[in-house]
């Protein structure tokens, strides 16, 4: 079930629910270690309609939507995409279509390369401008790969600084994290998280 927001006439596709936005409700809600409970209390709604939505069976009102982009930190639109629906939309995300999630206190703009939050995985396009840096350091449920792509990217795990220039790869899971790019241009780099938190 497509949720469309607008009826354009310039050409362009509508803007519409991505169709699995059940699927990335739960993958959200699993990252953080939530249970159906915890969540539906949260957005102040029922077991029984958060299973739905999860499941496929209801698609959540634009309100609902909203407040679990809320809960998240995610902007709205990142349940919805602006790329036709076809057959491959399943499978392929388009340049033009991915759906974005820009933190400006962290100075980092990510784009989602997955076609949904689903799998046992998330592909990401990270941006980190020049000069910025994760303000406080994390730790995730998670294992997680990068590449660098452009630039270069300082990481801090476990108290360790290890410098990471264009070519350069990684690897984590469950250390003490931070970043910071000192670099004077921005570092791109796509991050693959396993299972996927956005």
């Amino acid at each position: 079930m497509l949720m469309k927001l607008d009826n354009r006439t310039d050409g362009a596709a509508p803007l519409r629910s991505t169709g699995a936005i059940g699927a990335d409700i739960r993958a959200l809600r699993r990252s953080r270690s939530w249970t159906l409970n915890d969540l539906a209390d949260r957005l102040d709604r029922s077991v029984g309609w958060l299973s739905q939505v999860e499941r496929g069976q209801s698609e959540p009102a634009l309100a609902d939507i909203r407040a679990v982009a809320g809960l998240f930190g995610l902007p709205v639109s990142f349940f919805f995409s602006q790329s036709p629906d076809t057959p491959e939309s399943a499978y392929v995300v388009r340049a033009d279509s991915r759906r974005s999630m820009t933190d400006e206190d962290k100075g980092l703009v990510e784009s989602l390369l997955s076609p949904d939050l689903g799998g046992a995985f998330e592909s990401v396009h990270s941006v980190f401008a020049a000069g910025a840096r994760c303000p406080e350091p994390f730790v995730r449920p998670t294992e997680e790969a990068g590449y660098v792509i452009e630039g270069s990217l300082t990481l801090i795990i476990d108290g360790e600084e290890i410098r990471l220039e264009k070519g350069d790869s990684f690897r984590f899971a469950g250390e003490t994290v931070s970043w910071i790019n000192e670099g004077d241009v921005p570092a791109v780099l796509i991050w693959v998280i396993a299972p996927p938190v956005y």
